[in-house]
Order: C-alpha cells, then sequence, then structure tokens
C-alpha cells in the first residue's frame, strides 16, 4: 500500500511539472507574440508620419495611401491571445501591411523630390530598423510557438495539455506574396 502511493505521489509529481513546464512554453508564446504586436505598434505609429510626408508629393497613390491607413487601424484592434484563429488573422493582416508598405518604398522611388527629402529619409530609416525589430519578433516568436507545440502535440504532454486546455499557437508565415520569386525587371524601368 505504502508503495502505491509512493508510486502515485510520483506520478502525480510528474505530471504537476510537466503542467508547469507547458504553461511556462505557452507563456514564452504569448510573450513572443507581444513582442510582436509591440515592434507593429511602434510600426503603426510611424506609418502615418510616412504617409504625411509622401502624401505631399504622391497624389497619384491615394488607392495605396488609403489601404495602408485601412490596414494600420485593422493591426490596432484587439484580439484574443488565446484564440489561435484570431493570432492567424492578427498576423496575416500585420504581413498585409507590411506588403503594402513595401510597395510604397518601392514607390518613393519615382519621387526624386520625396526620396531626397530628409524627414523621408529619416523616416525610412526608422522603418527599416523597426522592421529588422519585426523579424526578430517573429524568429523568437516562431521558437516559443515551437517549442510549445512540441510539448502539446507530444505524449504525455497531449494529455497534461488537452486536461489544462492548453493548446497549440500558430506559426507566423509569411504571405503568399512574400514568397513569390521577385523579377528586378520590375524595379528597374
Amino acid at each position: 500500500m505504502e508503495g502505491l502511493l509512493l508510486a502515485l505521489g510520483l506520478v502525480l509529481i510528474i505530471a504537476y511539472l510537466w503542467y508547469v513546464s507547458l504553461v511556462k512554453k505557452r507563456n514564452t508564446g504569448r510573450e513572443a507574440l507581444s513582442g510582436i504586436d509591440v515592434q507593429i505598434k511602434k510600426r503603426s505609429n510611424l506609418v502615418p508620419n510616412i504617409l504625411k510626408i509622401a502624401q505631399k508629393f504622391m497624389e497619384h497613390e491615394k488607392a495605396l495611401l488609403t489601404d495602408i491607413t485601412d490596414l494600420r487601424a485593422q493591426t490596432g484592434k484587439a484580439y484574443d491571445t488565446n484564440d489561435a484563429e484570431a493570432i492567424r488573422e492578427h498576423l496575416v493582416v500585420a504581413e498585409q501591411l507590411n506588403s503594402k508598405m513595401g510597395q510604397l518604398m518601392v514607390n518613393v522611388e519615382a519621387y526624386p523630390e520625396l526620396k531626397s527629402d530628409n524627414t523621408m529619409l529619416q523616416a525610412m530609416q526608422t522603418y527599416n530598423e523597426v522592421e529588422a525589430h519585426i523579424s526578430a519578433a517573429r524568429r523568437f516568436y516562431n521558437a516559443s510557438v515551437s517549442e510549445l507545440n512540441n510539448a502539446v502535440e507530444i505524449f504525455p504532454g497531449s494529455i497534461i495539455a488537452a486536461m489544462a486546455s492548453i493548446k497549440v499557437m500558430p506559426f507566423y508565415e509569411a504571405d503568399e506574396a512574400s514568397k513569390a520569386p521577385v523579377d528586378a525587371a520590375d524595379f528597374l524601368k
């Protein structure tokens, strides 16, 4: 009887330690997601300044500027960090904003007076730095999610995760446009 109690106690201790490990990994994933959000917020705060400067020069690019403004508003909306689909949608919108901002930066090249404006140059440099921070945050997020998902999907973690309602989190994935090959001829016209 004493051996049975000892074995049961040992199983409970191991299950508890596994649970603690899962919670830590989930929280690290959430922290990494928060890191992406902080950098996206920095970018969102920078976007209006870039748009104001660009608007002076780029009368023919109103649709692009409007798209960027709309996507910026969407990235600022709250979402449920426990809902994998809400996280996925949030990351997709952030990537769409990134893509549109890339288009804007390419279009800036067609406006020599804008390209030479000191304020715009500084804003573009700051934007590039923020993008580098976002990239680093995405790498940390994916590493954290990988660790969590492995722990949640591999036995016996899968049983403990199911009992504790700890779910897998989605990876950050680039959109299809980012995966497409780049034709340099498009930029050399």
